[in-house]
């Protein structure tokens, strides 16, 4: 079973989005000019990572064609592998594969009923 393990927020305004969700749901912000992104930490991190099992952290950045909706990304043992079962079932690729910095890939499919979601590796 494949989890999520991460979500991201698209925003119109990133300084007035941060003041939101730090207000309404005490979220930790920690920007990421360098990668026009923030990070949203939703519970106790340690390195970036969540220490409460189950929990998830996110990030926002400036909405953009394939970023109108909030996103869910979710751990694939193999990205390669997910892609091809997309298409199998009826969805496709809107970004390809792509390298991170920390050896990791990511990419992002549609569903089948047009949604997109971002698949890490």
């Amino acid at each position: 079973m494949n989890g999520v393990v991460h979500f991201e927020v698209p925003t119109d305004n990133l300084v007035r989005a941060q003041k939101f969700y730090a207000e309404v749901f005490g979220w930790k912000i920690t920007e990421l000019p360098e990668l026009g992104a923030v990070i949203l930490e939703t519970t106790e991190s340690e390195h970036g990572r969540p220490k409460r099992a189950g929990a998830i952290n996110g990030s926002m950045t400036l909405r953009q064609d394939l970023s109108r909706q909030p996103n869910i990304v979710i751990a694939v043992a193999s990205i390669d592998e997910t892609i091809a079962a997309v298409e199998l079932a009826g969805g496709s690729v809107v970004q390809a594969k792509i390298a991170m910095s920390n050896s990791a890939h990511y990419a992002r499919v549609i569903d089948s009923e047009g949604n997109v979601i971002g698949l890490w590796e």
